[in-house]
């Protein structure tokens, strides 16, 4: 197990010295709260790199000097002159990408061609951390495209730099998130919220902030650092583990709406998905292969592989390099659904209340097992 005493020198030293340039590749939801997390330290200095970086940039920006003009570059372009300019001189990459939903040739050319892109690039341009970020699930035998490339992207990064750490996160929810909010969208149009095949698959859903946080300790160059994060797969989960139907009565609870929730078999859900696939993206969309994920559990494996890091046991030694935000001694400080969800779903007036009882005033998860009695 990790010692705090010995992290928290670590995490000192780690504010000393010169700049230090990290580059994000991929500017999505998670990447702006991984910005956020990287400029507590005041040596970083953070840069956004995507195909169109521009609007996080706009929203980064107000956070002052230590987030760089972004550089436009295409992961899926064979010519990576533009990646390679990004990465030049970075001490550190974190490596965002992937694609929910796709076609096999997408999630090749994206999560597997453009993260191999990614990683040859900071070889070349002699970036010491590199941070992936991968999924649970994630299977170079896997039924689905997306968990197959992202396994193979993981050897990739591995192969190239052995001192490279992949996070694999379950659900990963905050304001701003694709998830809570998609199916509080749904619920305000659908007289009832679909699962399918009983809705008993597991998830465990992390917050993002947590997330962030574990990004910015694994980017750390102090030599000790690395030794504990280096070559490590680090499957990141909070503090709850829910099924498909007591998520969606999360959903619905915490949007403040009443609606049925309905099983429906894995069968329907295929049709469904043949359909929806072709149709331009929208909160509607569904694919054949995001049913066929719904069939396993997304949680933290019981049984993880030889070269894993507990991800509570790295927040818990770790201390953020703001200090305010550091949790208390001995508590990884992972945030709940419950803490946070109340915050950004609902009316205004149920937000405002959930920001000054973090959620819990309701009882918390036992009213999700009541709700879940109710709809079933």
């Amino acid at each position: 197990m990790l010692s705090r005493r010995f992290a928290s020198s670590v995490a000192s030293s780690s504010t000393t010295g010169g700049s230090r340039k990290i580059v994000l590749v991929g500017a999505g939801f998670l990447g702006s709260y991984i910005a956020r997390a990287l400029i507590a330290d005041p040596r970083n200095r953070v840069q956004i790199v995507s195909r169109n970086p521009q609007k996080l940039y706009d929203t980064l920006r107000p956070l002052g000097t230590q987030i760089l003009p972004p550089h436009s570059s295409d992961i899926t372009n064979p010519d990576t002159t533009e990646l390679n300019k990004a990465l030049d001189g970075a001490a550190a990459v974190v490596s965002l990408v992937g694609v929910l939903a796709g076609t096999e040739k997408i999630m090749q050319e994206v999560q597997l061609r453009g993260a191999e892109r990614v990683a040859e690039a900071a070889k070349k341009g002699g970036v010491g951390r590199i941070v992936m970020m991968s999924a649970i699930g994630s299977d170079r035998n896997g039924e689905t495209p997306y968990f197959r490339t992202k396994a193979q992207a993981e050897d990739i990064f591995l192969a190239t730099s052995p001192t490279a750490t992949i996070i694999r996160p379950s659900i990963v929810f905050g304001p701003g998130d694709s998830f809570f909010n998609r199916f509080s969208a749904l619920a305000k149009f659908l007289p009832f919220l679909p699962v399918f095949g009983g809705g008993v698959v597991k998830f465990q859903p992390v917050y993002v902030g947590d997330v962030a946080r574990a990004v910015e300790i694994c980017c750390r160059d102090d030599p000790k650092v690395v030794e504990q994060v280096g070559g490590k797969i680090i499957e990141a989960g909070g503090p709850d583990v829910f099924t498909y139907r007591e998520i969606m009565g999360l959903v619905l609870r915490y949007s403040g709406l009443k609606r049925f929730i309905i099983s429906l078999p894995y069968w329907v859900g295929m049709i469904q998905g043949a359909v929806l696939e072709r149709l331009p993206e929208n909160i509607f969309t569904l694919t054949r292969d995001q049913v066929k994920q719904l069939k396993y559990d997304n949680i933290v494996s019981p049984t993880p592989p030889l070269n894993s890091l507990s991800f509570t046991q790295l927040l818990t030694a770790f201390p953020s390099s703001l200090p305010s935000s550091s949790p208390p001694e001995r508590d990884a400080g992972l945030k709940s659904v419950h803490d946070i969800l109340p915050t950004y779903l609902g009316p205004a007036e149920a937000r405002e209340e959930g920001k000054r009882t973090h959620g819990r005033k309701a009882g918390g998860f036992e009213d999700v097992q009541k709700l879940k009695s109710r709809t079933k």
